[in-house]
């Protein structure tokens, strides 16, 4: 009898999944199995947002598994330890899952695929469209500007179909499920916080694999045909917000690429905002590319004179107003209240504030790519640490160091009404227009009424000084 081993990470869903197909191709039982390993860079080695979001996906697949009469086995620590102990327990002959790309996990799936030889384990893409080794340039070299990676990736668009969830999904008797040494309740994870913040932050979410479908399904239905123009109004709902679910993958981006192109015989015949729609997809992917080739970019930057760049050495108080929503900067301070309240930040304003901390404040990008990893429910590794190298100038293809947003002109832009400023900062709801993004210009005896704070920089004197620090190392080799 061939018993298998699926092991759940980064692909929290039944369908498009090729694991868990394989294995319920070639095996008699097979045990759905997630570990929360908090001793690697893994999906569950998150923030205590991205935990949030987790708790509630793993129940879903629970869920779905038992309405094939089967269940999702949970353990916690090291992988290899409960790979080792679960399979020697069920006496289980083969193992599966789907890959992960960032290095600690690579680096510990090679030593698990050694170590547990006898298993046969067999790995699968259920993350991405295209595999990174797969998306090279004619000479073998990664891309490092996204133009030309979408001209390549463009032409093998839609991608392979998405696989239909198994028909069966043959599991152990509940009697030997409940026997398994390793397994533990949900609640025993203690992936919720102690203190409740996170009930009000998952009021504006749905989780799980037909939450995701169905936002996917509204989102073609209803936004992607003004999703280029939309898609920069923060007060408006003109984003998938398909990004958390991608992350966990409670949904697929194949799913996502075919859904899209389903009216489509090619790319070429998609409209100009599915078009855009679809490019953001493929950021996601040339982020994992990035993270794949360049791993040491988690944490140094891929420009190597970015690392004598000349930060701000006290910079604790600025970096604590900033991710309190106290800066005096109002389209600023309402972008860190909306990822506070709600685990999520609307794109066009995580430019805008990343732009802020690092270019006004002179704060290095990984304090802010840390506090976004711990506040993000879709705190995707690559796709957070690419973005947040784009706004330092420091990445591929990145927007140059002195390019500086200014948050004034991005708010008057894109939240000219101050819709979105008012909705999280609403101390300064009785603000017209003219005021709502430069409260500092008021009159004394009005911002002296107003519960909010003076501004903790000059924009136009930071500027200055970032351009300043920028010229120190710009002819640097």
């Amino acid at each position: 009898m061939d018993i298998g081993l699926v092991w759940f990470r980064q692909d929290l869903r039944l369908s498009d999944n090729p694991a868990l197909l394989a294995a319920c191709q070639s095996c008699d039982v097979v045990i759905p199995l997630f570990i929360d390993d908090p001793n690697a860079q893994s999906v569950s080695q998150l923030g205590a947002a991205s935990r949030v979001w987790l708790h509630h996906s793993l129940h879903d697949l629970n869920e779905s598994l038992e309405t094939f009469d089967n269940r999702l086995v949970l353990a916690q620590g090291d992988s290899l330890e409960v790979l080792t102990e679960v399979s020697a327990q069920v006496k289980a002959t083969r193992l599966f899952w789907n890959r992960c790309y960032d290095p600690a996990s690579i680096k510990r799936d090679k030593k698990i695929k050694q170590q547990l030889d006898h298993l046969s384990p067999k790995s699968f893409n259920a993350l991405l469209i295209a595999e990174p080794w797969n998306t090279c340039k004619a000479d073998d070299t990664p891309y490092r500007v996204f133009t030309p990676y979408w001209n390549m990736l463009s032409q093998r668009l839609p991608g392979d179909k998405p696989q239909n969830k198994p028909k069966h999904i043959p599991g152990l008797k509940k009697s030997a499920h409940q026997k398994l040494s390793v397994n533990c309740e949900l609640e025993s994870l203690a992936l919720l916080p102690k203190r409740d913040w996170h009930i009000g932050m998952m009021s504006h979410w749905q989780v799980g694999e037909k939450a995701a479908s169905k936002q996917l399904a509204q989102f073609l239905k209803d936004d992607v045909a003004d999703y280029s123009d939309a898609r920069n109004l923060p007060w408006v709902q003109g984003t998938s917000r398909l990004s958390p679910h991608l992350h966990f993958g409670e949904i697929s981006p194949r799913q996502v690429m075919h859904k899209l192109c389903s009216k489509a015989r090619n790319m070429r015949e998609l409209s100009s905002n599915e078009e855009t729609y679809a490019k953001e997809i493929i950021w996601r992917e040339f982020a994992y590319s990035l993270l794949f080739h360049f791993p040491q970019t988690i944490t140094k930057p891929l420009d190597t004179r970015f690392a004598d760049f000349p930060w701000a050495k006290n910079h604790t108080k600025s970096l604590r107003a900033w991710q309190r929503g106290q800066t005096g900067v109002p389209i600023v301070d309402a972008g860190m209240r909306e990822l506070y309240a709600t685990g999520w930040m609307h794109n066009r304003v995580r430019m805008i504030v990343a732009s802020y901390l690092i270019k006004n404040l002179l704060i290095p990008w990984q304090k802010g790519e840390q506090w976004f990893r711990d506040t993000l429910v879709d705190a995707d590794l690559a796709s957070n640490v690419m973005g947040w190298q784009w706004a330092a100038g420091s990445g591929a293809d990145a927007a140059p160091y002195f390019r500086i947003f200014n948050p004034v002109l991005q708010g008057e832009k894109f939240d000219a009404n101050g819709e979105y400023v008012k909705r999280w900062v609403p101390e300064l709801d009785s603000l017209d227009k003219k005021h709502i993004h430069k409260p500092w210009e008021l009159a004394p005896e009005i911002r002296a009424q107003l519960d909010y704070p003076e501004p903790l920089v000059d924009l136009k004197e930071s500027r200055q000084q970032a351009l300043a620090a920028f010229d120190t190392i710009k002819s640097a080799k």
